[in-house]
């Protein structure tokens, strides 16, 4: 089981660079990095929600469950 993090996705569907993102966020850049690559082991709903909000989506839209086979 994994959880697949589609934050490019949603970026690029908002146009938005991963530096507007984290000024807009309040996150390091360095994090939000780590969160992008789905390096990230852990995420505080404060940043969720941040996100949703900067990019207009849902959480469902940012995280997605993926079993494996």
């Amino acid at each position: 089981m994994s959880i697949q993090v589609n934050l490019d996705v949603r970026m690029a569907e908002r146009k938005i660079t991963l530096t507007e993102l984290a000024e807009g966020v309040g996150i390091t850049l360095a994090n939000l990095s780590i969160l992008k690559t789905g390096k990230a082991r852990a995420i505080r709903f404060s940043t969720l929600e941040a996100l949703c909000r900067e990019l207009d989506c849902q959480p469902g839209d940012l995280l997605e469950f993926r079993a494996e086979s």
